[in-house]
C-alpha cells in the first residue's frame, strides 16, 4: 500500500493535476454557494471541459467539483437559510440560528473543519477497502453483475426516501432512455425514431445538464426574491472558542464514522448520511432543545458525515462499476467516455488513475481548508450578486458545454426538452437521480444479463441457483417487499388519522 500511496501522490502533485484540482475545489464551492444547483448539477455542466483533459486529470478535476460542491452548500445553509445541496438541508436547522444569533463565521469555521474531518475518515476508507473490494469483485460472473445493479437500482428505490413508486417510475424511464440506439449485439437501431443522431444512443452530457442544470436554475430563479444575507463575516468573527471546539470533536467523529458507511451504500449517499447523523446527536445530546436554536454539534456532524460519504461513494463506483448516486452515475459515464472501463480491473490495470485520484482527495481537501477560510468573504459577495445576471451566464455555458461535445444543435435541443422536464418533474414530487441511475446502469444491466443467460443455456432457474447471484436477488427481493410493506402500513395509517373525528385526530 505504501508504494500505491507513493505512486498516488507522485501522480497527484504534478502541475497539471495540481491545478485542476485546485480549479475543481473552487469551482464546485462557487457553484455549491449558489442555492439550487449544488454539486451534481456543476459536474453536470463542466462535465465537456473535461473530454480534452487526460483522464487522470478529468477524474481529479471533477472530483474536486463534486467534493468542493458539499462543502460550498454549506454556506448558504448558514447565511441564506437556502441549502446549496440537498445534503446541506440539515446545517440549515442550526447553522442559520447560530447567523442570527451574530455566530455565522464561527459557523462556517467550523463546517470548514468538520469538512476537513469527514473528508480525510472518506479518503483512508477508500485506501484501506476499495483494493480490497476490488479483488473480491474480480471472482463475479456476468450474473453476480447483474444481480449487484439490480440491487443496486432497488436500493435506490427503496432506500433512497420519497415515494416508491415515483422513484420506480423513474428508474423504469431511465431504463428505457438506456435502450435508445444500437442494439449490442445485432447492430439495428433501436427506438431512434428515425433520428439518425441518437444512433449512439441519447447523450448522457445532455441528460444530465437538462434535468440538473437548467431545471435547477429555473426552479432557483423562483427563489432568488427570498435571499437575505445575514450579516459580514470577518476573519475574527470565524475563531471559535475552546468550549466550542470541545463540543464539535465527537460530533465529527460520529458523523465522520455514519457518513463514511453510508456513503458505500447504494441508494443511501451524503443526504441520508447528514439527516442520520445529526438524528443521532439529537438522540445523544443531553439537553435536545439547544438543537434548531444554534447548536455546534447541528454543524459538525452532518458536515462531517456528507463529506465523508463524498469520499465512499467511489468505493463501489470505481472497484465494482456500480454507482450508488447520480452523481457517481455521471463519474462513471465519464470514465466509459475516456475509454476507460471502472470494475474490478481498473485498480490493477490503471493504477495510476485510481490511486492518482485517491491522493487527490487529500489535496483537495487541503484546498479547501486552506483556501475557504479566507475566501468566506468572497462568497458572502457572491451571494449579495443579482441572481438575474447569474443565471443567464449559467445556461448559456451548458449550451456551449454541450454542442461542443459532438457540434450538434440536435444534443441543444435534448438539453431544452430535458431541463422542461426536470422542472416539471420537481413540480409534481419526482426526483431526477433514479433516472439516471437507470440511465447509465440500463445498458450494463442488460449486456450483463444477456451474457449470463447464454452461459446458462436460457435457464433462468441456473442463474438463481447460483449461490452469490441467487442471494443478491433475494436481498433485491426483500427490499421491494419490505418497501412495499412499508408503504401499505404508511397508507392504512394515514386513512385511519383522515377518517377519525376532529376531536380524536
Amino acid at each position: 500500500m505504501l508504494e500505491n500511496i507513493i505512486l498516488g501522490f507522485a501522480t497527484a502533485f504534478t502541475p497539471e493535476n495540481l491545478f485542476y484540482c485546485f480549479i475543481g475545489v473552487f469551482l464546485g464551492t462557487f457553484i455549491g454557494v449558489l442555492p439550487g444547483l449544488g454539486s451534481l448539477a456543476a459536474i453536470s455542466m463542466l462535465l465537456p471541459m473535461s473530454f480534452y483533459l487526460e483522464p487522470t486529470t478529468a477524474l481529479i478535476m471533477l472530483a474536486g467539483i463534486y467534493y468542493g460542491g458539499e462543502y460550498g452548500g454549506s454556506i448558504a445553509s448558514i447565511l441564506l437559510n437556502l441549502p446549496g445541496t440537498p445534503s446541506a438541508a440539515v446545517t440549515c436547522l442550526d447553522g442559520n440560528p447560530m447567523a442570527k444569533q451574530g455566530r455565522a463565521g464561527v459557523a462556517l469555521f467550523i463546517t470548514a473543519i468538520a469538512s476537513f474531518v469527514g473528508g480525510s475518515v472518506g479518503v483512508v476508507a477508500l485506501m484501506c477497502f476499495g483494493p480490497a473490494i476490488a479483488r473480491i469483485g474480480l471472482s463475479f460472473g456476468a450474473g453476480d453483475y447483474f444481480a449487484l445493479m439490480l440491487l443496486g437500482l432497488v436500493a435506490a428505490v427503496t432506500v433512497g426516501g420519497g415515494s416508491m413508486l415515483k422513484s420506480l417510475i423513474m428508474v423504469v424511464l431511465g431504463l428505457l432512455l438506456g435502450t435508445v440506439g444500437t442494439d449490442v449485439t445485432s447492430g439495428e437501431f433501436r427506438y431512434t425514431f428515425g433520428f439518425l443522431e441518437l444512433r449512439d444512443g441519447v447523450s448522457l452530457v445532455a441528460i444530465a445538464m437538462g434535468l440538473f442544470g437548467v431545471a435547477e436554475v429555473i426552479s432557483s430563479v423562483r427563489e432568488a426574491s427570498k435571499r437575505k444575507i445575514m450579516e459580514k463575516v470577518s476573519m475574527r468573527s470565524m475563531l471559535p472558542t475552546r468550549d466550542d471546539m470541545r463540543k464539535t470533536f465527537a460530533p465529527m467523529a460520529r458523523g465522520s464514522s455514519i457518513g463514511g458507511f453510508l456513503g458505500a451504500l447504494p441508494g443511501a449517499g451524503t443526504v441520508i448520511a447528514s439527516f442520520l447523523a445529526y438524528s443521532t446527536e439529537v438522540r445523544l445530546a443531553k439537553d435536545k432543545s439547544r438543537f434548531g436554536n444554534g447548536a455546534m454539534e447541528g454543524v459538525a456532524a452532518p458536515e462531517s458525515a456528507n463529506n465523508a460519504a463524498a469520499q465512499t461513494a467511489f468505493i463501489p463506483t470505481l472497484t465494482i462499476g456500480i454507482p450508488g448516486s447520480a452523481t457517481m452515475s455521471i463519474m462513471l459515464g465519464a470514465l466509459m467516455i475516456h475509454g476507460i472501463t471502472p470494475g474490478p480491473l481498473l485498480v490493477s490495470d490503471h493504477p495510476t488513475i485510481f490511486w492518482g485520484l485517491i491522493a487527490s482527495f487529500w489535496i483537495g481537501n487541503f484546498f479547501l481548508l486552506v483556501l475557504n477560510i479566507p475566501l468566506i468573504g468572497l462568497w458572502v459577495k457572491v451571494l449579495q450578486f443579482p441572481y438575474k445576471y447569474i443565471y443567464p451566464v449559467v445556461i448559456a455555458l451548458i449550451c456551449i458545454g454541450v454542442f461542443s461535445m459532438r457540434t450538434s444543435v440536435f444534443d441543444v435541443g435534448l438539453v431544452v426538452i430535458f431541463g422542461g422536464l426536470g422542472y416539471l418533474f420537481q413540480r409534481v414530487g419526482y426526483s431526477a437521480a433514479p433516472l439516471i441511475l437507470g440511465f447509465v446502469l440500463g445498458p450494463m444491466l442488460e449486456e450483463n444479463l444477456r451474457r449470463a443467460m447464454l452461459l446458462a443455456r436460457g435457464d433462468p432457474y441456473r442463474l438463481i441457483a447460483d449461490p452469490l447471484t441467487g442471494s443478491i436477488l433475494a436481498l433485491s427481493a426483500f427490499l421491494l417487499i419490505w418497501a412495499a410493506f412499508s408503504g401499505v402500513q404508511n397508507l392504512l395509517k394515514a386513512r385511519r388519522i383522515t377518517d377519525m373525528p376532529a376531536g380524536e385526530a
